[in-house]
This record gives C-alpha cells, sequence and structure tokens, in this order.
C-alpha cells in the first residue's frame, strides 16, 4: 500500500506536468486554430534560461525561475508577431511546419551551447523527502501538485474575472463576432502565443527537479499531446484532467506491467480514447449528458 501511495503521487506529479503542457496547446489551438509542435522546445529552453540565470549568472531560484518565465512569454511574443502571424488565413499545414521549424531553431540554438549540450543539471527546488511514518514522499513532487493547482485556480480567475482573459475567451469561440465587438482579436493571438509560452516554461521549471534539465526533456511533449487530444484540444480543465489521468496510468503501468510498456499506455489509451470519444472525452461526456 505505501508503494502504492508513492506510485499514485509520483504518477500525479508527472501527469500534472503532462497537464501544463497540454493546457499550452489547448490555450494556443482555441484562440488561434493552430497546434504548435515547438511547445517542448519552448519548455526546455525555459529550463535552461533558469539554470543559465541560476547557476551562471548567479541570481537566486526564485528570481532566476520567475524571469525565465517572463522571457519565454515575450519570446512567444515576438515569434507570434514576426513569424507566427503570417499563417494565418493560410493551410494549416503552413503553421505546423512554421512550428515545428521553430521548435527545431530553438533546440539547435541551446544545442550549440556546450555546457548545455554536455552536461545535465537540476534546478533545486525541493530537495527534501517528506516522512509521515512509514511513508516517505518526495517533497518535489508534492510542490508540482502544489503549484498546478495554485496555477489552475489562477488560470480560472484571469478568465473569468479579467478583461483580457474574458476577451481571449471571446476570441476563441469566434473570432469574427469578438472582432465586431470591438475586441482585439490580433492582440489576443499575441496573449495566447505568451501564455502557450510560459506554461511550457513553467512545466519546464517543475520537471526539472524530477528529470533534470537536458536537451531531450522536451520529448514529454510527445506525451502531452495525447492529454490535449483526450481533452478535445478545446477544453482547459479537460487538458489538464488528461494529463493527470495519463500521469497515474502510466505511473500504474511501471509498477503492475512489465519494463518498457508504460511508455505506450498513453498512445493506447489515446487510440482507445479516439475510438469511443472522436470529439474528446469533455465533449463525449457533455453529449452523453
Amino acid at each position: 500500500m505505501l508503494a502504492l501511495i508513492q506510485v499514485l503521487t509520483s504518477g500525479i506529479a508527472i501527469g500534472c506536468v503532462y497537464g501544463l503542457v497540454a493546457l499550452s496547446f489547448v490555450l494556443i489551438y482555441k484562440a488561434t486554430e493552430t497546434v504548435s509542435f515547438m511547445q517542448g522546445d519552448l519548455l526546455m529552453v525555459g529550463a535552461f534560461a533558469a539554470v543559465a540565470l541560476q547557476v551562471g549568472a548567479g541570481w537566486p531560484l526564485w528570481l532566476a525561475a520567475s524571469a525565465a518565465v517572463a522571457g519565454m512569454a515575450g519570446l512567444g511574443a515576438l515569434l507570434e508577431r514576426t513569424v507566427l502571424r503570417r499563417a494565418i488565413g493560410q493551410p494549416h499545414l503552413v503553421a505546423v511546419l512554421l512550428t515545428f521549424g521553430l521548435g527545431l531553431m530553438l533546440r539547435g540554438t541551446v544545442t550549440a551551447v556546450p555546457a548545455a549540450s554536455h552536461d545535465m543539471y537540476r534546478l533545486p527546488f525541493a530537495d527534501a523527502v517528506l516522512w509521515l511514518g512509514p511513508l516517505v514522499l518526495s517533497l518535489s513532487h508534492l510542490l508540482v501538485i502544489g503549484a498546478t493547482v495554485v496555477l489552475a485556480a489562477l488560470l480560472t480567475m484571469f478568465f473569468r474575472h479579467t478583461r483580457a482573459g474574458l476577451a481571449l475567451r471571446a476570441c476563441s469561440e469566434d473570432a469574427r463576432v469578438a472582432a465586431l465587438m470591438g475586441v482585439p482579436v490580433a492582440a489576443m493571438h499575441t496573449l495566447a502565443w505568451a501564455l502557450g509560452a510560459a506554461l511550457a516554461a513553467v512545466a519546464g521549471l517543475l520537471l526539472a527537479p524530477i528529470t533534470f534539465v537536458h536537451l531531450d526533456m522536451g520529448l514529454i511533449a510527445l506525451k502531452a499531446f495525447p492529454a490535449a487530444v483526450l481533452g478535445g484540444l478545446f477544453s482547459l480543465p479537460g487538458a489538464l484532467v488528461g494529463g493527470v489521468f495519463l500521469g497515474v496510468a502510466e505511473a500504474l503501468a511501471g509498477l503492475m506491467l512489465p519494463e518498457g510498456v508504460k511508455d505506450v499506455v498513453p498512445y493506447a489509451l489515446l487510440m482507445l480514447a479516439l475510438l469511443l470519444f472522436p470529439d474528446g472525452l469533455a465533449n463525449g461526456w457533455r453529449r452523453r449528458r
């Protein structure tokens, strides 16, 4: 039972990271109808930016993390203004290839730095463990879960109680009607890309204490994308719940099934869900109700 609790805690923590990356996918898709395939690279760059500021520049960890998230938000806005805005009105494949190419460029830029390409780093957010009698829990896992809950609450307040959040919701529902009502659609697209990049950076910072900071950490987006699809690519809460579900399923598969099977579980569940709910689990449940 103790081992099961530890595995579930680990699964929920990694599922929260999946969910945050899935949120970035869904947020961008809802606002711009574009699937961004550079979210994993933004995650990786954000984590390395925090490492560079904390280790290289000697900044306090909290300040380095905050600056990294703000910098990635600025980078997302800059990429939308200079490159991605040109894909508006073009076939979907154009935006897909643009984001894929930008991701490769970001990865290549980091690879060109010898210290980044040859070493692994860890951001010491919570290195200790929590003893609850015979139960031992990692504080880094609890930090990830707590931070995800706080961030989800902040996003909920933003989308419900701020003018920018309401405008972004209106733009995601119907951009033409929102424009007729005076919503600056172009600015909302920029905001969506900035928030998507910032969410990816936060996910990278939360993942860093668990898996270290390295060039391939962005591959986690390949598992986060099924979580976004499970939510239907239109539901922010569905993306977060889908991420946690996949994380727990993967952790339980690693505990009960042969080694290596857990890496197949997210994609097997995705195929099963798409067969049963082609529009995503959230839309499927809503229709059944």
